[in-house]
């Protein structure tokens, strides 16, 4: 009992920020959670809708939680590499979406998250005031970026975010898999979970 008590205290923590319409029980965050069992704990909180709150949030669990390693994908990979950047935490972005606003704009209105989030709510607004909100975070959004370990995973069908050629223009280290945006549970255990555990090698 000790041993398993002892190994457990030693695991890596790693913060995964789900896309903008998932949430912490998304797919791909119970595939990473699986895909890490007895090698990692993986936390998957859900996001708020608005930027500095998102922010907000993240900059709370990071100093709560101390991860070791923050995952993103897509709008979240946008949110976890400006939180590297301050907080010293190395990232690996999958298809970050860095323009969030251009997202944003064709699907104003009423929307619905894809996934259950944990205060029932599953409806939300796209209005002007979010589309201002996010371009004015987008504006700021590399201005640490020389400050920190980020890694770049993207899908070779992805038709949602293309963003590889500005992340290369922050960042060196970009993988790629043969999938779409959101990757399905398969390709987060085949693809996503190998890089985690060599960012989290690498730290040893």
């Amino acid at each position: 009992m000790l041993l398993n008590f002892h190994s457990k205290l030693q695991l890596k923590k790693v913060l995964f920020l789900h896309g903008f319409t998932a949430s912490g029980s998304c797919n791909m965050a119970r595939a990473l959670r699986d895909a890490l069992v007895g090698e990692a704990e993986v936390f998957t909180p859900d996001l708020p809708l608005h930027p500095d709150a998102a922010l907000l949030l993240i900059r709370t669990l990071c100093r709560e939680l101390h991860p070791d390693l923050l995952v993103g994908n897509s709008c979240g990979a946008f949110y976890a590499q400006m939180i590297s950047a301050e907080l010293n935490i190395p990232a690996l972005l999958g298809n970050p979406f860095f323009m969030m606003s251009s997202f944003l704009k064709p699907r104003v209105g009423e929307n619905k998250y894809k996934s259950a989030r944990k205060d029932g709510v599953q409806e939300f607004l796209i209005d002007n005031q979010l589309i201002e909100e996010f371009e004015r975070v987008e504006k700021v959004q590399f201005h640490k970026a020389s400050n920190a370990i980020v890694w770049g995973l993207f899908g070779e069908q992805d038709t949602l975010a293309k963003f590889e050629p500005l992340f290369l223009e922050h960042y060196k280290t970009a993988f790629h898999f043969p999938g779409n945006h959101t990757p399905t549970p398969e390709e987060t255990k085949a693809f996503y979970a190998p890089l985690v555990r060599k960012m989290l090698n690498s730290l040893q």
